[in-house]
């Protein structure tokens, strides 16, 4: 899951992230993508840039 804020600044980063992803896995470069949606501190873009999607793989182990 990918926080709402970050982890050092507290700015609100979640609304960006769908259409990071979608534009990123479209063949636009990170660097452009972030640039457009207005990410400029270094600690918010480690934040899309190091993010990791483990939901499915824990969802395999859930009883539910």
């Amino acid at each position: 899951m990918f926080p709402v804020r970050c982890f050092t600044c507290g700015a609100v980063i979640a609304d960006k992230y769908g259409e990071y992803k979608k534009r990123v896995s479209n063949g636009e470069s990170v660097k452009d993508v972030l640039d457009s949606l207005g990410i400029d501190r270094y600690c918010c873009r480690r934040m899309f840039i190091s993010h990791v999607d483990n939901v499915k793989d824990i969802v395999r182990f859930s009883r539910f």
